[in-house]
């Protein structure tokens, strides 16, 4: 399993870790996600190398910013 971790700006509340969660979690490969609000990481684990364009563009779709 490879785990890579994003910066998201913009979360402040539960609905904000859903919808991001939610959107991330529907990208092929990916296996898991866990959002941490107090710190605004992301981590995706899947089972090969995930693309981090269809991370951000899912990130976006949720109303967020992947940060770098």
């Amino acid at each position: 399993m490879i785990t890579t971790t994003f910066q998201v700006e913009g979360m402040s509340c539960g609905h904000c870790v859903n919808s991001v969660q939610s959107e991330v979690s529907a990208i092929a490969g990916v296996s898991a996600v866990e959002v941490d609000l107090a710190t605004g990481q992301v981590t995706v684990t899947s089972a090969a190398p995930i693309d981090a364009d269809a991370v951000r563009a899912a990130v976006d779709e949720a109303g967020y910013e992947v940060v770098t």
